[in-house]
């Protein structure tokens, strides 16, 4: 088996159902997160990602979005085999570039099954890579680098501050139901330095980012279609979680997040104390998706606006986690002075989200 053939993923097997004998471990509440191996990898759960957003600004004052995801998925098939080629854990990579002056997000991705040091997540820290696109943790800093088509990343994104847990001690509820959680943490205000090169152009770029890092066996109740998700970095040293679950309907099913005060202080937020309300609304000329990109935000004693830095930012993924999302670069305002600036994700707009 060749290089190429072997990072090929069929999305059947990605999307297969597990066969009846794979168990996949529990959310557990009470559960102590311990680190450095939590940010490793979670081989046994389903579903874990490694998500990293940033504002930065290049060296002629453009501010620019940035976009940085990797996943691995657990299917379940062929877990019985000796064959060391069966997709036992698959990996998948998203990255993109918002630049306003080119109207577009630069977007690329990757998927490969693991193995061969071709395709791995470790299990001891944060260090995942498909071919030459990786993510790697080093003392407190994340080294990122992407090799797409039209653009390529070299960043460095240095931790300031301490992990931040979400949910309960970084158990987080997703539902009703106490199975319905995923372990998550994040790491806001990340000090973000590195190069862009976009169609053959390199530049300097420094700016603030956001990772979370997520996994789960049983991430969304049957009744859920997808979700509406952010992330701010606020000016005065705060930040913000927040997200609700949407059902068939549009309405919400359940939401959370968490604040954090400039002194560490973090408070969680119940779903009754999150609400997102949209405001305007833009349509993909594409897939003629209608997505809310510009919302009312709420939560706890927080109450913010977001507004897009690029309208067209729709990822089409299907190729590789098998869906469509809108996933971009907002700020954040209040009273009408701009307060932050964060990455809003919209998914379950062109279909129920599978997980």
């Amino acid at each position: 088996m060749n290089r190429r053939s072997f990072l090929l993923v069929p999305m059947a097997v990605a999307g297969s159902r597990a066969t009846a004998q794979v168990r996949y471990p529990a959310v557990v509440p009470d559960t102590v997160l311990e680190f450095p191996r939590d940010h490793g990898s979670h081989s046994a759960f389903r579903t874990e990602w490694w998500y990293i957003t940033a504002w930065v600004r290049d060296d002629d004052g453009h501010e620019l979005g940035i976009q940085i995801t990797f996943f691995r998925n657990r299917p379940g098939v062929a877990e019985g085999g000796t064959s060391r080629f069966a997709p036992r854990q698959l990996l998948f990579a998203h990255a993109a570039i918002a630049d306003p002056r080119h109207g577009r997000l630069f977007h690329d991705q990757r998927a490969a099954r693991a193995g061969f040091e071709l395709a791995e997540a470790s299990e001891t820290t944060t260090d995942v890579h498909i071919a030459d696109w990786s993510l790697r943790l080093t003392g407190n800093s994340y080294a990122a680098r992407v090799i797409a088509r039209d653009f390529s990343m070299d960043l460095a994104f240095t931790a300031t501050r301490a992990w931040l847990p979400q949910g309960t001690k970084g158990v987080s509820r997703k539902g009703p139901r106490t199975e319905q959680a995923s372990y998550y943490y994040s790491r806001p205000h990340l000090d973000v330095a590195g190069t862009l090169t976009v169609e053959r152009r390199a530049t300097k770029v420094q700016g603030a980012g956001w990772l979370d890092h997520e996994w789960s066996s049983d991430y969304l109740a049957p009744e859920a279609r997808g979700w509406d998700w952010v992330g701010v970095n606020f000016d005065d040293g705060s930040a913000l979680m927040a997200f609700r679950i949407r059902d068939s309907q549009g309405r919400a099913y359940w939401a959370g997040g968490a604040l954090q005060d400039n002194d560490g202080t973090i408070r969680d937020l119940q779903p009754a104390q999150v609400r997102f309300t949209p405001l305007r609304r833009w349509r993909s000329p594409r897939t003629d998706i209608d997505y809310p990109i510009s919302f009312d935000v709420a939560a706890g004693n927080v109450e913010i606006t977001l507004q897009p830095l690029l309208h067209d930012s729709e990822l089409d993924s299907r190729a590789t986690v098998g869906t469509i999302y809108w996933e971009g670069a907002v700020r954040a305002y209040a009273g009408g002075r701009e307060i932050g600036r964060g990455y809003l994700e919209l998914t379950g707009y062109g279909g129920a989200l599978k997980l």
